[in-house]
């Protein structure tokens, strides 16, 4: 229950939410730096813990619904509450984060303790007060988004406007207003009239970050599909179509298994998207369509493995990929507890691993290479050795600073660049 199956920072970094198999959010807050110890930059600890999803059945169709939280994304802060909406497979909800540091006390027709007074002992009229008190999170859903989908939900995006956002599920993408929770227009529809002629999924999908008319979907195909809402209601119909030819001598039996998309992210800049697959990270401008612009190998070394992950379903993660805040460099992770990063200006990768014998605080990762065959050198891992049961499917990058979040299976770790 306490796996970790989403991360993500809010809009100023302050703020950081994970989300479990469990249903349960827990989010963490930056400290305030202190004067006498300035060295030391402010850490996060738990602000606030709060069950978000319960498992549900549903009757009609006797399936069990998971609570698992599948993504969670932050609003842009308007007031001092913060916002947040945090998805499983069939309902969205919206969350309000606010702190009380004060309670009122003196009502006229309760005692302190809550219990109603005897009015015949109420002789005078009595001016409620408020006093301070220890300071208190409180979470509270404030809107419920249900019923709106058949499939699973892989994704939610808020929109620039910020009044409206989108869930999608394997075949359909809906539209949502913050303010009405009982109907959602429904803009992307794949699914075909008869479902044995079903040939790809819908992945992942997120709105351009400055358009609000815009957002891109990816397909298990490996192909990406802009969209413009201005062009029609139902955006069946992409304006921009994203896709690589297939270099026939790669070709093999896992060759679309490992070409599905499993994330994809605009640029902040709004300018490129990034995409995941199976064993590369790819970086695509939006106005060339017909091949990506840089592609990143994250761990070319099981390409001859794919038969083993096959069998043990690995082959079948969905791992993320983040850009830093300047869009200068991408993040994404691997088997092992390894993750990669990748400098797009500089062209140096570096393989990194999180973990709890190696990531004493303060300590400096070393980075990590691993061995194809031949000869072994001492600090290298050999690829036969990999744990693929340890794997860093979510990763979150601090919206200015060079401070990294990781999800190990049940672990989180936080990384911030060295302070000289």
């Amino acid at each position: 229950a306490d796996i970790i199956s989403t991360v993500e920072f809010n809009h100023t970094g302050e703020l950081l939410a994970t989300g479990d198999k469990g249903g349960r959010v827990v989010i963490f807050q930056r400290e305030q730096e202190s004067k006498n110890q300035p060295h030391r930059r402010g850490e996060y600890n738990v602000y606030s813990t709060f069950q978000s999803h319960e498992p549900e059945f549903d009757y009609l169709k006797s399936l069990e619904i998971e609570e698992k939280i599948n993504k969670i994304r932050w609003l842009p802060q308007q007031n001092a509450a913060y916002f947040l909406l945090s998805t499983n497979d069939k309902t969205v909800k919206l969350w309000k984060v606010s702190e009380r540091d004060k309670r009122p006390e003196g009502y006229n027709l309760k005692d302190e303790d809550g219990r109603l007074r005897d009015p015949s002992m109420i002789t005078m009229l009595r001016v409620p007060v408020l006093r301070p008190m220890d300071l208190m999170v409180e979470a509270t859903p404030r809107r419920v988004f249900a019923n709106a989908h058949t499939y699973h939900i892989n994704s939610i995006s808020v929109n620039s406007d910020y009044e409206t956002y989108m869930s999608a599920d394997d075949l359909r993408i809906n539209l949502w207003n913050f303010e009405i929770t009982n109907q959602s227009f429904n803009i992307v529809d794949i699914k075909p009239a008869n479902m044995e002629e079903l040939t790809e999924v819908i992945t992942a999908a997120e709105f351009h970050p400055h358009h609000c008319n815009t957002f891109v979907y990816s397909s298990s195909k490996g192909t990406i599909r802009l969209c413009d809402m201005r062009t029609s209601a139902l955006c069946d119909r992409h304006a921009k179509f994203f896709e690589e030819p297939e270099d026939p001598s790669n070709r093999s039996f896992f060759s679309e298994i490992i070409s599905s998309i499993s994330d994809v992210k605009f640029s902040h800049s709004g300018r490129y998207i990034m995409t995941r697959d199976y064993l590369t990270v790819k970086v695509w401008d939006l106005n060339m369509e017909n091949r990506p612009i840089e592609t990143y190998q994250v761990h070319d070394y099981l390409r001859s493995k794919l038969c083993s992950l096959y069998e043990n379903d690995c082959i079948f993660d969905k791992f993320e990929c983040v850009w830093n805040g300047s869009d200068s460099v991408i993040m994404t992770g691997s088997y092992n507890n390894f993750f990669r990063m990748f400098d797009r200006n500089t062209k140096r990768d570096v393989t990194l691993e999180a973990s709890r014998e190696n990531s004493k605080p303060r300590a400096i990762l070393k980075p990590r290479k691993v061995c194809v065959g031949g000869k072994r050198r001492k600090d290298e891992i050999s690829v036969d050795s990999l744990d693929f049961s340890k794997k860093i499917l979510h990763t979150a990058w601090h919206p200015s600073e060079n401070i990294i979040a990781v999800a190990a299976t049940n672990n989180l770790y936080i990384f911030q660049d060295k302070v000289n």
